[in-house]
């Protein structure tokens, strides 16, 4: 109970401590011990709120953010042969790919492989969709497999996810068009993908031929939050829950590793973890910079503001934010087409990642960017000129800004 209700104090002004999280639960842990001080005497320099990317969306109740604690800690756990780490797998944590639930490092990135069209992965029996590159003492990691095409993905940053959860399937169809009707050059189209049973589609989720719209990866190849949190288990980890008990290495149903709640935690702090909160928003340069994002048509894909539907976590129910993105596929041309997909989209399109937070991510990157689904771009204007396809109009158009015009662009995007 002290335990919660240090938790609650912390949340409730606040103050994040700029610590690993590990050295966070050992700090509190002292603190419980000693019975006295806090995060605010024991430091000098606390880290404001838009320093940080980790922490809780405002209006949390007592028992949320309980919950939003319990999930905390499970994605900081670190697992090993005896607690369930896979015989093959990616990585043994959550947070190992999402340092401070941030960007991840090309040390920490993800090889998906096997498909090339709609018609599916034909690699499935060979480990696909995803390379586990790493594996315990006696046994070898996987391979490509002969024929595979494949592509590398960065670990993105896991903050403001409930948000982009809770857009409603409507808003996501009517920001599409598919044959470029108002003539921009813009299309955009969502990703229909098959879902697992454990997904339960809400009465208003929209459906096509028994498929379902995507919105969280790179492809946007998952549906919602426990989706992609069963996936990263399985497939980073080799973890096995009741949602999905198939062993990846050998095919089999096993008991489950992990538990349904500790699953259901991890859900509800990545629903509820704090969406960025930009910086220097009264600079006249970034305010300059934000009206050049939108003057050459950064906006139609990366879209300054998305709405929220109905939602059980009241936090998230009806809210208005700043993502920057459409949460859409994008032709961005052959430059960026690996050959390989998922779901219906194409080899050369990508879900808009949202842009907020790029700011920080050089603190969850070893102090470098790498931006991109691959991590290929090391600084946000190498990021703008890789854009082809449809984002071809946007690149020329920055190309030809002034010097100052240019700066002022990357100060605005540096705030989010």
């Amino acid at each position: 109970m002290i335990y919660q209700k240090i938790f609650l104090v912390l949340s409730k002004n606040k103050i994040m401590c700029n610590l690993n999280i590990f050295l966070k639960k050992a700090f509190i842990l002292l603190i419980l011990i000693m019975g006295h001080a806090s995060c605010e005497s024991s430091f000098v320099d606390v880290p404001e709120d838009d320093k940080l990317l980790d922490g809780p969306i405002d209006g949390l109740s007592s028992s949320e953010s309980v919950q939003f604690l319990k999930g905390d800690q499970a994605v900081n756990e670190v697992f090993n042969r005896g607690s369930g780490l896979g015989t093959t797998f990616v990585s043994n944590s959550c947070i190992s790919c999402h340092a401070g639930d941030g960007k991840g490092h090309p040390f920490t990135s993800l090889v998906r492989f096997g498909q090339i069209d709609e018609t599916g992965n034909k690699f499935l029996n060979m480990g696909g969709p995803q390379l586990q590159n790493r594996a315990l003492p006696g046994f070898m990691p996987e391979v490509i497999p002969s024929g595979a095409t494949f592509s590398t993905f960065m670990p993105p940053a896991i903050t403001g996810l409930g948000l982009l959860q809770y857009v409603s399937d409507a808003d996501l169809i009517a920001m599409t068009d598919p044959q470029d009707a108002d003539g921009d050059g813009i299309s955009g189209n969502v990703n229909w993908i098959t879902i697992p049973n454990y997904s339960l589609a809400s009465p208003n989720v929209i459906s096509k031929e028994g498929k379902y719209i995507g919105r969280y990866g790179k492809k946007a190849s998952a549906f919602d939050l426990l989706h992609q949190t069963v996936n990263a288990y399985n497939q980073d980890m080799g973890i096995t829950s009741v949602f999905n008990p198939i062993d990846h290495y050998t095919n089999l149903e096993i008991d489950p590793e992990v538990s349904t709640p500790k699953v259901n935690d991890v859900v509800f702090y990545l629903k509820t973890l704090k969406p960025p909160i930009q910086r220097n928003q009264n600079d006249p340069v970034v305010i300059r910079g934000k009206d050049i994002f939108k003057q050459i048509s950064c906006t139609s894909c990366h879209k300054s503001e998305l709405k929220t539907s109905y939602s059980p976590i009241n936090s998230l129910s009806n809210k208005t934010f700043a993502p920057y993105t459409d949460l859409l596929l994008h032709d961005m041309g052959a430059g960026l087409d690996d050959g390989y997909t998922e779901g219906s989209a194409k080899t050369s399109e990508w879900r808009t990642p949202p842009l907020w937070g790029i700011g920080l991510s050089e603190n969850s990157q070893g102090g470098n960017l790498f931006l991109m689904h691959d991590g290929r771009a090391q600084t946000i204007e190498q990021a703008i000129v890789m854009h082809g396809g449809e984002g071809q109009k946007s690149k020329n158009a920055f190309e030809k800004l002034s010097k100052e015009d240019k700066q002022a662009l990357l100060k605005f995007i540096k705030s989010l």
